[in-house]
């Protein structure tokens, strides 16, 4: 039989022994840190908006919070199999934030893990949830001025450079608003009196022909079109419409930034702040059907007055009294 001196050093000794040595019954037993799965093209300035969206609810990932990012790398197929890898890794959330594949990919992994998702789409248009304002099932998320602000992009195009009457429009074909996407823009040509030609890209590797056959085409300038994977690549489209010497649009600041002339979209940054929010509202025990869709209405202009002296192009004084950050 084991004397009280006996157990009391037991005791003693168990009390000393490192956490890490604790049986695996005992550690079960501390609250777990929840996880949150983020499907995204790749990591830019857009994911720190969003981590600071989380710390706006006190959640800091390597502290009360971790990320399991999973990224596509442009390629919008590989979303349904990254989505279906966080599902059984049993994450906590998923973070959505690579458009309407991302979030399509999502919906159609899990019908119990709560999603946010972010893109500029209408989200009840596509199926991703019943109403704006009542979501329903186990999505909500943010939206932001995209596919609608295509039209406007090839407008200020047509302000810029007047005298053009044929335009380039860069499209993923694969993409699921290529469709609607090239109706807007046709329609939109048509009441400008523009001539517009399509090109298309459903990867990064088709870029560098895709700049390289515009000079056939005789376009006077090109409009990125909206979506994977123009949205995560907008630096490598910004250069390489400056190493063609090619006037051209994108929704993204980063896209002039590394050469593009010009342009003309939603806040993505804030709309991915938004979704961090939610993301910790929900970790907090909020529910995604009772959170309604947030649409983040915040539009940017910029120009690039060193690549239009390099392109021969005179910004008018009206588009430059618009802009919200002029480039000089």
């Amino acid at each position: 039989m084991m004397g009280r001196r006996e157990f009391v050093t037991l005791l003693g000794g168990a009390a000393a022994t490192p956490y890490a040595l604790w049986p695996l019954a005992a550690r079960a037993q501390q609250p777990a840190v929840p996880v949150i799965g983020v499907l995204g093209s790749e990591r830019d300035a857009r994911y720190h908006a969003f981590e600071q969206g989380l710390a706006e609810t006190g959640y800091a990932e390597g502290g009360n919070v971790r990320i399991e990012y999973r990224w596509s790398g442009g390629e919008v197929g590989r979303y349904p199999e990254l989505a279906a890898d966080l599902v059984h890794r049993q994450v906590t959330v998923i973070a959505a934030l690579g458009g309407i594949p991302a979030a399509q990919a999502a919906k159609a992994a899990t019908t119990a893990v709560p999603i946010v998702f972010e893109g500029g789409f209408d989200p009840v248009e596509v199926g991703l949830v019943a109403s704006l304002s009542r979501p329903g099932g186990n999505l909500t998320g943010v939206t932001n001025l995209g596919l609608e602000l295509g039209p406007k992009r090839l407008e200020v195009m047509h302000e810029l450079i007047p005298a053009a009457k044929v335009f380039a429009l860069l499209l993923n074909p694969d993409h699921p608003n290529a469709a609607p996407q090239t109706h807007e823009m046709q329609a939109a040509g048509r009441a400008l009196g523009l001539e517009l030609r399509i090109v298309h890209a459903a990867t990064v590797n088709d870029f560098d022909a895709a700049f390289a056959g515009l000079a056939q085409l005789g376009v006077g300038g090109l409009v990125v079109g909206f979506g994977q994977p123009f949205t995560s690549r907008v630096g490598q489209l910004g250069q390489l419409a400056r190493r063609h010497r090619v006037p051209a649009i994108s929704e993204s600041p980063e896209f002039v930034t590394a050469g593009g002339l010009v342009s003309y979209g939603g806040s993505r940054k804030d709309a991915f702040r938004v979704a961090g929010v939610y993301v910790g509202r929900i970790l907090k025990g909020e529910k995604p059907a009772e959170l309604p869709v947030q649409q983040a209405t915040k539009v940017e202009l910029v120009i690039d007055l060193k690549a239009a002296k390099v392109l021969g192009i005179t910004v008018p004084l009206p588009l430059l009294g618009r802009a919200d950050e002029v480039i000089e």
